[in-house]
């Protein structure tokens, strides 16, 4: 960490939005893997996930979008550029399953992620390059509301580095 005046500044490693990504991808594994989902990491165009519902005969293909924000950052939307929903789309035609998107945004104080039907997006795509999953914390409480958006939430705590920060 660095001091910017009355702040802390995180530094993270030039590795850190890879880490980030993989760990998204780890923790919708972990999540659907706990609540009985048959699920397997990928490596395709436009999905990262197949996933298979424990009750429903439902295939999902989950494409994973993971942020890190730092305080004062943590309001910043996520976005999804038009050309993402398309990949994700032409994947799960191949495959036959249903888009899902898994959101992983990882704040200054928590770790959220949201597991939801593409089409829950594409209403708010329509003519636009993109949409903007916004992080305020009125849009957080909607999600939390919206029986369609699962959510995990983890908090988070100031780490004690011990012997490590010297």
């Amino acid at each position: 960490m660095i001091s910017t005046g009355s702040t802390m500044e995180i530094l993270k490693s030039t590795r850190h939005s890879k880490i980030t990504g993989d760990l998204g991808e780890c923790l919708t594994l972990y999540w659907l893997s706990k609540h009985n989902f048959e699920c397997a990491r990928i490596d395709h165009t436009g999905i990262d996930i197949f996933a298979k519902h424990p009750k429903r005969n439902e295939r999902l293909g989950i494409s994973v979008k993971s942020r890190s924000r730092t305080a004062g950052k943590e309001e910043a939307s996520i976005l999804i550029e038009r050309k993402q929903f398309e990949r994700a789309k032409k994947a799960c035609e191949a495959f036959d399953c249903v888009p899902y998107f898994s959101i992983f945004v990882d704040a200054a104080d928590a770790f959220r992620l949201y597991l939801l039907p593409m089409s829950k997006l594409e209403d708010q795509l329509g003519t636009n390059k993109t949409v903007n999953w916004k992080m305020t914390a009125k849009s957080m409480d909607a999600y939390r509301a919206d029986r369609a958006i699962a959510l995990l939430e983890l908090r988070a705590s100031e780490p004690s580095w011990g012997a490590l920060a010297t």
